[in-house]
């Protein structure tokens, strides 16, 4: 399941009712039931399925990282179990669906860091730091070359909520910034986020540069706690945008000091002044110095062609039930890992998402035997991509393999193997018009608890569908200790649970696909509207916008896959395909600029938007709201 800088797992609202009339019950209960329908479709096999997820995460499946040969072997493992159960391909190529995905960032050979000592003397030798000794750029850094004069910015914070702006009386303009990490404890001890605030980021740091005209920005780490070493980053370990649209960089400490010393003054005694009372930090932690800096990024951003598998069951009509479930996972762990210190072992992903891909499965084999009898078709769909940002659920709604507007319901199951206490979460049970009296039948036949949302919005790959108005229902097991780590093991798998749970899911199936009436889309406006969702219309920070932003990648921008209803986004007349390039007096070049820019707006501010539709600027006044 996907992890982003903004969002949270949904883990649903306490159940609500709709609170129709009885007799509005009995009448849309009777539509749903087809003269023909099968009467069964056969039971889950638990031992079935626990055998599907060692499989999918044996050592040789590598954690099923995007781009990994793990991947490829997992998809080969689907296709031939779709071929075997006598199901038609669905895809592109047979039961392939490829695309392409930025993996990973590799540093090529032309990275430097040199020195002129100083302004006056610009022919001097420049001295030559070492890559990967003395610097190593960010992996969300810029490519390019810039020669600039430095400027120290203290911690590189402007918070006007906390009166505190490091950037006070200095002229970033075309310069270098040098910044600490971190923060200073005052603006700590106001947060309401677990001691800390976004600013900290170092990819908050980055953007605030460039809002105030910073070329470039290096990162020193200053101050360490409990006599930590000074140790430069791993590459590949910062979390940010594929390009933050500025040059970045971190240098050990001593290389920072001896630049500061050369002011008369030391990283210590900037860093104590920076972190002192909440105000303007002062003199000391705003400085000019007289260097001349050139450097140099050169990262490869590293391709890989991916592909969804999809199989096809046919039935009676051109209509279609999508059952899906993402199959790809961490790999090693890069920066998704919950487990930092374990970044480099295998990630095996029992329950993320190896449940709901062996889930999948499982109705694979339960309604094979019934191909030609169901009023309707069944796309089984296993998504690449999900991990970096729903992608493979992304480009299938955007080059769907089978007529979009014959698809009548998608069921998604992502971390269905670790149900406690028997409570299962069902999302989007508010976007189809059938869907609470079909979940009210099924449910009567189980021993679960359930916790209902409405919404259909959040961290997995039934959002895609939810952009194109295709009702959708999610499954969910709830979070746990091992989220994201290499300790998700397949030996946790609740089996008994899952199987009782596909159950389930197959009993709301196989009612929806032989109801006489297919449900319609219903658009939902969430009472939290950023509870579950991922990002982009504020993700938790800031006041409420209301877009849904597409993880695709694009060259500039923040496209919307959709925009809430009811929310300011659509009052100010926005749609899902604009794609956002100025939010008030910041241009926005990916999705951390934008959550940057929200970040420091305030409930009720009229923002100027700008975004691009067919190619064309709209513009239109957005007044931010209070979150819910």
């Amino acid at each position: 399941m996907l992890m982003s800088s903004a969002p949270s797992k949904e883990r649903g609202n306490l159940r609500k009712s709709w609170g129709q009339a009885p007799l509005i019950l009995a009448i849309l209960a009777l539509s749903l039931i087809a003269a023909d329908t099968p009467t069964t479709v056969g039971t889950a096999d638990e031992q079935r399925f626990l055998t599907d997820v060692k499989s999918l995460t044996a050592p040789t499946m590598e954690g099923r990282g995007d781009g990994a040969k793990g991947l490829t072997r997992a998809a080969h493992l689907i296709e031939q179990r779709y071929k075997s159960l006598g199901l038609e391909p669905a895809g592109k190529n047979g039961f392939f669906q490829p695309f392409d995905v930025i993996t990973g960032r590799h540093l090529r050979s032309g990275n430097r860091l040199q020195e002129a000592p100083h302004l006056e003397d610009v022919s001097a030798d420049r001295r030559n730091y070492k890559l990967l000794e003395e610097f190593i750029p960010l992996s969300f850094s810029a490519n390019g070359s810039v020669d600039a004069p430095l400027v120290f910015a203290g911690y590189g914070i402007t918070a006007p909520e906390f009166s505190y702006d490091d950037y006070q009386g200095l002229d970033a303009k075309g310069k270098i910034v040098l910044a600490l990490r971190g923060e200073p404890g005052s603006l700590a001890a106001k947060s309401t986020e677990g001691g800390h605030t976004p600013h900290e980021w170092v990819i908050s740091k980055a953007i605030n540069a460039k809002n105030h005209g910073a070329t470039a920005i290096i990162i020193v780490n200053g101050k360490l706690p409990n006599g930590e070493e000074d140790v430069l980053p791993r590459f590949g370990d910062a979390e940010g945008p594929e390009d933050s649209g500025i040059l970045c960089l971190q240098v050990k400490n001593s290389t920072a000091d001896n630049w500061l010393r050369n002011q008369g003054i030391t990283l210590s005694e900037v860093q104590t002044e920076a972190g002192g009372a909440l105000h303007a930090a002062g003199p000391l932690s705003s400085t000019s110095t007289r260097l001349i800096l050139s450097l140099t990024v050169d990262i490869e951003r590293i391709h890989a062609t991916v592909n969804n598998v999809l199989a096809y069951l046919p039935g009676k009509t051109g209509e279609y039930v999508i059952l899906g479930a993402h199959y790809d996972h961490l790999g090693r762990g890069e920066a998704h890992s919950m487990a930092p210190s374990q970044i480099g072992q295998i990630h095996p992903g029992a329950d993320d998402n190896a449940s709901g891909t062996a889930g999948v499965l499982e109705l694979a084999r339960l309604f094979a035997p019934l191909k030609g009898q169901l009023q309707r078709g069944i796309l089984f769909a296993n998504f690449a991509g999900e991990e970096l940002g729903l992608l493979g659920s992304a480009e299938w709604v955007k080059n769907p393999t089978l007529p979009l507007d014959k698809a009548v319901a998608m069921l998604n199951m992502d971390m269905i193997g670790r149900i406690k206490d028997d409570k299962v979460y069902i999302g989007g049970l508010g976007t189809g018009t059938t869907f609470q009296p079909i979940l009210d039948q099924a449910e009567s036949n189980t021993t679960f608890k359930y916790e209902n949302s409405p919404g259909g919005y959040s961290s997995s790959d039934h959002t895609s569908f939810v952009t194109k108005r295709i009702p959708v229902l999610f499954f969910f097991s709830g979070l746990h200790s091992d989220y994201h780590k290499p300790s998700d093991t397949w030996d946790k798998i609740n089996a008994p649970g899952a199987a009782h749970l596909l159950d389930l899911v197959s009993n709301i199936a196989l009612r929806i696909d032989t109801a006489l009436d297919r449900p319609a889309y219903l658009a939902v406006e969430n009472a939290n509207p950023h509870a579950g969702t991922p990002s982009g219309g504020g993700g938790g920070y800031g006041p409420y916008f209301g877009s849904i932003p597409d993880f695709g990648q694009i060259e500039n921008g923040v496209r919307f896959s959709d925009v809430k209803p009811g929310s300011p986004a659509a009052k100010a007349g926005f749609q899902a395909g604009d794609v956002l390039i100025q939010f008030g007096d910041k241009p926005i070049k990916n999705l951390y600029d934008f959550t940057d820019a929200l970040r420091r707006s305030k409930v009720g501010d009229a923002v100027e938007v700008t975004v691009l539709r067919d190619g064309k600027p709209v513009k239109a006044s957005v007044t931010l709201e209070q979150r819910r």
